[in-house]
């Protein structure tokens, strides 16, 4: 089960959740092309790859994310560069009679949260990026990731904290990764939109897509969805399910800003590996889950 911090809400809902990182401080390590490992060509039951799954976080290995991949019929384990030999076989050990249904994955760097959408946004010593603006009625509020929302309760427009923008709701953090800001500034617009891109709904994308992601420390970047309903152990300990797996590439600040394509919202940033110049493996909390635990919606 999913590991979930109980936080305010506002109507009934679900939970989410996406990443942060300290102002000035980047997550390091490159993207690059995982290597696969090869497995037999046994079919597997829906129980089995589930139990697989299972597996994979009874092994609590930190650096590993997974996903079960239908068209494959395997449980895709990608794992960064902090993950031995001793504990990939550590992982195969757990699996048991269903080590085969693992597809093991290599990825350069390490899974790290980024805390820096879109626009940036300040809070204590970090800086993470603006997700969606979203409304209950008649109050403004703005999503973004529930790592930043654990390490500061109020928000600014700007690096000397002088334009405030609004306080924490509520965040989910680890298990989901969102968090809800209520803004408290009226001068501040709030439009529909990341960037010059106009959202109008919000839904789940599917694997193989192109998306785009915006965030405040390397502005906008396209890559595709490699996986759903993915689970990451991230180098610093916490568990984040749920999450949107992508070849987007990302960076420390980045945390928090908006997954699209089109006028549709997708997702939060959570976290990941590597960076934009050499590209990576990136995490989304899904934004359907925060519009739903919060009982908010898109303007």
């Amino acid at each position: 089960m999913r590991n979930k911090r109980t936080t305010p809400r506002i109507g009934t809902a679900r939970r989410t959740r996406l990443i942060a990182v300290a102002t000035g401080l980047l997550a390091a390590a490159a993207f690059a092309a995982p290597t696969a490992n090869a497995g037999d060509n046994h079919t597997f039951s829906a129980a089995q790859l589930n139990s697989a799954s299972d597996s994979v976080g009874k092994a609590d290995v930190a650096g590993t994310a997974w996903a079960v991949d239908s068209r494959s019929d395997r449980v895709v384990v990608t794992a960064d560069s902090t993950v031995s030999r001793t504990e990939i076989a550590a992982i195969k050990r757990q699996a048991g009679a269903n080590a085969n249904a693992l597809t093991i994955k290599r990825t350069p760097g390490r899974f790290s949260k980024l805390i820096s959408g879109g626009d940036a946004i300040y809070g204590g010593q970090y800086r993470c990026s603006l997700g969606f603006n979203v409304h209950s009625g008649s109050t403004s509020y703005f999503l973004t990731a529930g790592h930043c929302g654990q390490v500061a309760s109020t928000w600014y427009s700007n690096s000397g904290h002088t334009t405030v923008l609004g306080t924490n709701v509520g965040y989910s953090f680890p298990g989901n990764d969102f968090a809800l800001v209520r803004y408290t500034n009226s001068s501040i617009a709030h439009p529909s939109a990341v960037g010059s891109q106009s959202i109008s709904s919000a839904g789940t994308p599917r694997v193989g897509q192109t998306v785009y992601r915006r965030g405040s420390t390397t502005g906008t970047h396209s890559g595709r969805v490699t996986a759903l309903n993915a689970t990451v152990h991230y180098d610093s300990g916490e568990t984040v399910s749920g999450l949107i797996q992508t070849s987007v590439c990302a960076e420390g600040g980045d945390s928090g800003g908006s997954l699209y394509a089109g006028s549709v919202a997708y997702g939060l940033t959570s976290g990941g590996s590597g960076d934009c110049t050499s590209g990576g493996t990136t995490f989304f909390q899904p934004v359907t889950e925060a519009l739903s635990y919060y009982g908010v919606t898109l303007p």
